[in-house]
């Protein structure tokens, strides 16, 4: 199992748009992402992240560079965002 961590610096006054965003493309994502197996947002005063579910860290990285990530998500969220997101990869021992 592969988790895929995105932590976006979201201001409050933007994170019912950002949630928006994260449940237009949530069955997208599961649908047509090859190796993708879950996606959840966590909300917390400091920050909103998107915790994506994969098979492989290939297919993680994959979708980083497919257009329903870098059109649509991205796209989506860019204006909303208070910073340039952080995205790290992690590995389950």
């Amino acid at each position: 199992m592969v988790y895929l961590q995105i932590t976006l610096n979201v201001p409050s006054e933007h994170r019912a748009a950002a949630a928006a965003i994260y449940n237009r493309y949530k069955a997208p994502f599961l649908d047509t992402i090859k190796g993708a197996s879950s996606k959840q947002l966590l909300i917390s005063p400091d920050n909103v992240i998107v915790l994506h579910g994969f098979d492989t860290s290939a297919h993680a990285e994959a979708y980083l560079s497919s257009p329903l990530f870098a059109e649509d998500v991205a796209g989506g969220l860019k204006p909303l965002l208070a910073a340039a997101p952080e995205v790290r990869v992690y590995t389950v021992a």
